[in-house]
Formats: C-alpha cells, sequence, structure tokens
C-alpha cells in the first residue's frame, strides 16, 4: 500500500510547489528531484512486488467516500467554469459533465453503493506494475525534458503568455491520476481518475491560447467526456443492476452475458481515450500544444490509458454476446484494424513530423486493441510488448523532433534533408528512434511480428490489416530516414545550442530503446508471463539470435557516430551537367537551375481528403452496430 500511496499522492506534492514557486532555478530543482523520486520507487515496485496474481489493497472504503465526492464536485465546478465561454451552439459539452457526474453522485449519495460488497479500492498485478515502469520512468523524462525546452518555446514565441507553474503543475498531476488508474480496482475511482486526465488533457492542449489550441483543446474534451459518460453509464449499471464496483468483480463474473454491456461501454471509453477512429481527430489537434505534451500524450499517459483498459477487459470479452456467434472482442478488434491500417496510410500523405508520428501513434495503438479485442493469450502477449516498446520509441522521437524544431525553425521532415551534416548527434539519436519503429529485432517489428502470429491463428482475415499495415509503415519510416542520412556540404554547430536537459533525456531515451529491445525476451518471461500462465512466444533459445540481430542493425548508427565527420558530399550525376560549388545548382540547355531531392508522399492515393473521412464512417458504422448488437442481446 505504501507503494501505491507515494506513487498516486507525491506527485502533488511538486504539483502543487510548482504552482507557487516563481524562480526557475527552484522549479527545476523541485522538477528534478521529484522525477528522480518518482522514477526509483516505480521502479523498486516493479521489481520488489510479487511476481503472481494480483495483489489487492484493503481499505476502508467509507473512509475515503467523502474524498471521493468532493473530488468529483471540485473536477466537474473546474470543467464547467473553464466551457464558460463557449458558444450556445456547444451547450452539449457542459451538459455531458453535468450527466455523468449527477449520474455518478446519485450513484453514491442515493444509497445503492450500501446494497454492493466493496473490499478493494487499490491493486496492482504484472500489467499495473509495467504501466507504472512506463509511466514513472518515461513520464518524469518528459518532465525534466520539458524544463529547459519551455524557456527554449518562448524565446521562440513571444506571444504566447509564459504559464509554466501551470503548465508542470498539469503535467504532474496528470502523473498522479495516471497512476491512479493503473491502480485502482475500485470503478468508481478508476472513474475519477480518468476524468483528471480528460481535464488535464484539456488545459496542454489549449496552452497557448490561440484560437486553434483552443478549438483543439476543446475539441479533446468534448471526445474524451463522450468516453468519460459511457464509462459513467457502465458504473451504474454495475451498482444496480450487476451489484458490482469493482473491475476484478467485473472480470471474474464467469461467462456470464449481464457483463457484456458495461464491458463495451468501458471499452467504448477506452477507444475515445486511445484516439482510436472515430475519435482521432482529438489527438491530431494535440499538436498545437509544446511538443513536451505531445510526447506525454502519445507515449506514458493518456492513450496508454485507453488501451490498458481495453487490454484488461480483453478476457471479458471473449463471452459470446447472446442470440449472435460473435463477440464484443471481434467488433473491438475490427475498430482497431480499421485504424491500424488506415492511420498507417495517412501518415504516408504527411511532411509534418509530428503528424507523421501522431498517425503513427494512432495506428499502433490501433494494433493493441485489435490484439486486445482478439484476447488469446498469445495476441495479449503481443499487445502488452507493443505497448512497451512503442511508449520508448515515441517519447524519444517526439522529443527529437521537438529539439530539431527549435533549432531549424522546422518541423517538416523535408526541411530535415542532411541533417546528418547539421546535427549529427541529434540525427544518430533520431536514427535509434526510427529503427527502434520498424526494423529487427528492435520491439515494434518483433511485437508486429508476435502480433501476426497470434493473428493468424485466430483469424485467417485480421492478419490482412496488419500485413498491409506494417508494409504502409516500412514506406513512411524509410522516407524520413532517407531525409536524415543524406550527405551535404552544410555544416551547422545548432547543437551547441540544446540545453543539458535535453541532451540527457534524449540520450537516456535512446539507451533504453536499445536496452529493452535487447532485454524484451526476460521482460516477458519475468513480467507477462505470470499474467496469462503460459510462456512467452520468444523462449530463451532465441536470445543469441537477438542479440546478433541486434548488434547487425547498430552498425548503421555506430558507423555514422564513429565516422560522421569523415562522411563527403558526392558529386549528383544530373546527364553530365555542370555543377555548381554548392551543389545545390546544374547548368542545363536553359541555363542554371536549382535541384533538390524530395520524397513522394502520394497524396492522391493515401491524403486525408481521401482516407479520414472514410475510416470514420467506417468505425462509426462497427460502433453503431457493436451497441446494436449488444443492446438487442441484452433484451
Amino acid at each position: 500500500m505504501a507503494f501505491i500511496a507515494f506513487l498516486i499522492l507525491f506527485p502533488l506534492l511538486p504539483a502543487v510547489l510548482l504552482l507557487l514557486v516563481e524562480s526557475p532555478a527552484v522549479r527545476k530543482g523541485i522538477i528534478i528531484i521529484s522525477a528522480i523520486a518518482i522514477a526509483v520507487i516505480s521502479v523498486d515496485m516493479a521489481f520488489a512486488a510479487p511476481k503472481n496474481a494480483a495483489q489487492y489493497v484493503d481499505s476502508a472504503f467509507h473512509y475515503l467516500d467523502n474524498i471521493l465526492i468532493a473530488g468529483e464536485l471540485i473536477l466537474a465546478c473546474t470543467i464547467l467554469y473553464l466551457c464558460r465561454n463557449l458558444p450556445f451552439k456547444k451547450y452539449w459539452i457542459p451538459l455531458m459533465v453535468v450527466l455523468q457526474t449527477g449520474m455518478i453522485l446519485w450513484t453514491e449519495l442515493s444509497g445503492k453503493l450500501h446494497d454492493v460488497k466493496t473490499q478493494h479500492v487499490f491493486f496492482y498485478d504484472n500489467l499495473s506494475l509495467i504501466m507504472a515502469v512506463i509511466i514513472g520512468v518515461i513520464g518524469t523524462l518528459i518532465c525534466v525534458y520539458a524544463v529547459g525546452y519551455m524557456n527554449q518555446y518562448h524565446h521562440h514565441h513571444h506571444e504566447i503568455p509564459d504559464r509554466q507553474k501551470l503548465f508542470f503543475f498539469t503535467m504532474f498531476l496528470f502523473l498522479s491520476a495516471m497512476f491512479g488508474i493503473v491502480f485502482s480496482d475500485n470503478l468508481m475511482w478508476l472513474y475519477f481518475f480518468w476524468e483528471i486526465t480528460t481535464l488535464c488533457s484539456f488545459i496542454m492542449i489549449g496552452y497557448s491560447g490561440t484560437e486553434e489550441a483552443v478549438n483543439n483543446a476543446f475539441r479533446a474534451l468534448w471526445m474524451n467526456l463522450l468516453g468519460g459518460l459511457a464509462f459513467a453509464i457502465a458504473i451504474v449499471y454495475c451498482v444496480t443492476v450487476l451489484k458490482i464496483v469493482e473491475l476484478d468483480d467485473l472480470l471474474n463474473s464467469g461467462k456470464s452475458a449481464a457483463i457484456i454491456l458495461p464491458v463495451v461501454l468501458i471499452a467504448f471509453a477506452g477507444l475515445t481515450k486511445s484516439a482510436q477512429f472515430p475519435f482521432s481527430g482529438w489527438l491530431l489537434g494535440a499538436m498545437v500544444a509544446p511538443t513536451p505534451v505531445s510526447a506525454l500524450l502519445h507515449s506514458s499517459t493518456m492513450v496508454k490509458a485507453g488501451v490498458y483498459i481495453i487490454i484488461k477487459l480483453a478476457p471479458a470479452m471473449l463471452i459470446t454476446i447472446p442470440g449472435t456467434m460473435i463477440t464484443s472482442g471481434m467488433m473491438i478488434a475490427l475498430i482497431g484494424a480499421v485504424s491500424f491500417l488506415a492511420c498507417s496510410c495517412l501518415a504516408i500523405s504527411q511532411s509534418n513530423a509530428k503528424r507523421v508520428l501522431a498517425y503513427s501513434t494512432i495506428a499502433n495503438l490501433g494494433l493493441i486493441v485489435l490484439c486486445a479485442g482478439v484476447g488469446s493469450y498469445l495476441a495479449l502477449w503481443a499487445a502488452i510488448l507493443l505497448l512497451i516498446f512503442h511508449a520508448v520509441a515515441k517519447a524519444l522521437l517526439f522529443l527529437t523532433v521537438g529539439t530539431i524544431e527549435h533549432q531549424i525553425g522546422s518541423r517538416d521532415i523535408e526541411d530535415m534533408h542532411g541533417l546528418i551534416s547539421k546535427m549529427p548527434r541529434i540525427t544518430i539519436i533520431m536514427l535509434i528512434g526510427i529503427t527502434g519503429m520498424f526494423l529487427a529485432p528492435f520491439g515494434m517489428l518483433v511485437s508486429k511480428w508476435a502480433a501476426l502470429e497470434a493473428l493468424a491463428v485466430s483469424d485467417p482475415f485480421l492478419p490482412i490489416a496488419v500485413i498491409f499495415g506494417s508494409s504502409a509503415t516500412l514506406f513512411f519510416w524509410g522516407k524520413w530516414m532517407g531525409k536524415l542520412i543524406a550527405i551535404t556540404n552544410v555544416k551547422s554547430d545548432a547543437e551547441g545550442r540544446i540545453c543539458h536537459e535535453e541532451w540527457f533525456v534524449l540520450s537516456t531515451l535512446a539507451a533504453m530503446t536499445i536496452a529493452i529491445c535487447a532485454l524484451f525476451p526476460l521482460v516477458g518471461t519475468y513480467f507477462i508471463e505470470p499474467l496469462y500462465g503460459r510462456d512467452p512466444i520468444l523462449n530463451k533459445e532465441h536470445i543469441i539470435m537477438v542479440a546478433i540481430l541486434l548488434g547487425l542493425v547498430l552498425l548503421v548508427p555506430v558507423a555514422f557516430f564513429f565516422n560522421w565527420k569523415k562522411l563527403r558530399n558526392a558529386e549528383p550525376y544530373l546527364c553530365g551537367a555542370g555543377i555548381k560549388d554548392n551543389f545545390s545548382q546544374f547548368t542545363g540547355s536553359l541555363g542554371t537551375k536549382e535541384w533538390k531531392l524530395s520524397n513522394y508522399y502520394l497524396e492522391k492515393y493515401f491524403g486525408e481528403a481521401k482516407l479520414f473521412k472514410l475510416s470514420v464512417v467506417v468505425s462509426t458504422v462497427l460502433i453503431i452496430i457493436t451497441f446494436t448488437i449488444v443492446f438487442y442481446g441484452a433484451r
């Protein structure tokens, strides 16, 4: 209980201090000390806790009841206050707040809970411990990175008011809420922490205060509130009909068809939180926020809460819906497949680096949802590996893009042409991140291979989405890598302006990307195998093969690291035309012309105008069909 209490409550202390402190030096010290404490405790808990069935923390729930009611009221009033200037046509946003808060308060105050047996508020299992390490290590590294980044951010954007006190307060509150989500067994508390992350994401996305940022923040708010409303309905149903209020009781209710409706409602909340189609728009809009926000939302928090709850619900989604031959998991898997395939293709048409990363995030989360929907132990093993590898590599890539943007003034991939000549060390770090996303034996590729094997066993059609989606990811990652390693004559000392905090965080994440890929068989054996009582897909005999492949992959970045000063610019051959000294022009029959290398983005085939609306329609239809079948079966 001490570990759980510390990880949930301790981040509130630096959050409050950072809201009050004016001195940048003191702020930096608080963030670094707090980050170290949270990271150390989360890792210590992961390795100290027993690796077996879930461990429950007994608690006198009635003593916490008043705290929960007060928290719900404060949360609802805060969101309503932030919505005070909304135009009347968007009245439905505060209406959702009133509806879901009203349902939760009615459940608590009407006496319905008196008929429900409540034993545990908090718990932990291996999945919770994995999530705790992701939040505690990667989340705090992002906070440390933000110390230097936000100073540069305001140096480049004088027009944006400096609200760093509120910014860092929200980041640590966010971490506290995420720990609350992964350790809560009581659905009331899980919902409470769930909605805190919704509020925090709204504040951080709208940080700059521009019209675009505010609009995108409200889009994120209403989409996540929609999921929160579904969550609240599920809680009311569980309390009034099933007479349960604990997640463990819901999952251990046997093959009862009565649990299908609340399970699907909570899974729907997970879909909105993880930005699956048709709710992907809020995560794409979040790109207007400072880069640490993007990294926090995409890698260690927020969207991971969505896939975490869907993975937890996987066993319950295997129950056949009455009157049909299908399960709710099959429908959830189809929605994940649409998101994975569509976003992998949509990323091809993007030249904005953060937008490519956003689509890649939604795609990989879709693959996790797909595996969780299938629900076999092989698929769930792959889903958890995907979650781990994606958290590390995507945090690295987002933060690297933020650093590059500050140094070259652009996040466009075309402007990163020849970055190996201008920013060699940063480029090597980014190459590690990109390699980690799609090359063997790095985790994302191994996880996709594991997912493909698991899906091939259970469904002959779902592997098609994985095959074509993975092919698309190879295309857009390969294009980006090609721009980075092109050799030019342009030299720069831009790396000298990067602060120490950024260097430390980026180097640490790069090392973690390599280390977790080398050690993933041990992660599977030590953390994932006890969850499902089965051996991981890659047994111990594969460790030597993985080590050899890892060494081969590292040859490219290591070669660049030791030889980048010796790299020379080869003269391009343009049908015998004369080349100018700077290699940016050539002389032809029509005079001197500019030339450049650029990628194909194939907008005609993979552009947002063609695929985005189609994906929204298809996924919306799937959700409507799912709820229709579930409601029909519940009659």
